[in-house]
């Protein structure tokens, strides 16, 4: 795969990536937990429940490449730009431009 110039290049791969509505349901999933722990955690000052971040993110990111869209995760090669892809399409699928 080659090097893409900009996350403006990026993005529509990542979005082909993400073609099964399962595994964008899961994505939308993980990320609203990520979301919730992180605001349970510093809210309540306990931020030991913030090693779940990364495990509830990229859990139910994973099962659902792993599982439905048969491919690897965009994070084992651009793992920067699949994390910025990943809060995009969150934002996207709240305003309705991509369907869960």
């Amino acid at each position: 795969m080659s090097a893409f110039a900009s996350f403006r290049d990026f993005y529509p791969y990542y979005l082909n990536e993400h073609r099964d509505r399962r595994c964008r349901r899961l994505h939308f999933i993980g990320s609203s937990l990520v979301l919730l722990i992180a605001v349970f955690a510093l809210g309540t000052e306990q931020l030991v429940w913030l090693w779940l971040v990364p495990v509830v993110g990229y859990g139910f990111a994973w099962i659902g490449h792993f599982a439905y869209e048969k491919n690897r995760p965009a994070t084992f090669r651009h793992p920067l730009y699949s994390l910025m892809g990943d809060w995009v399409m969150y934002w996207e699928i709240w305003r309705g431009k991509v369907k869960i």
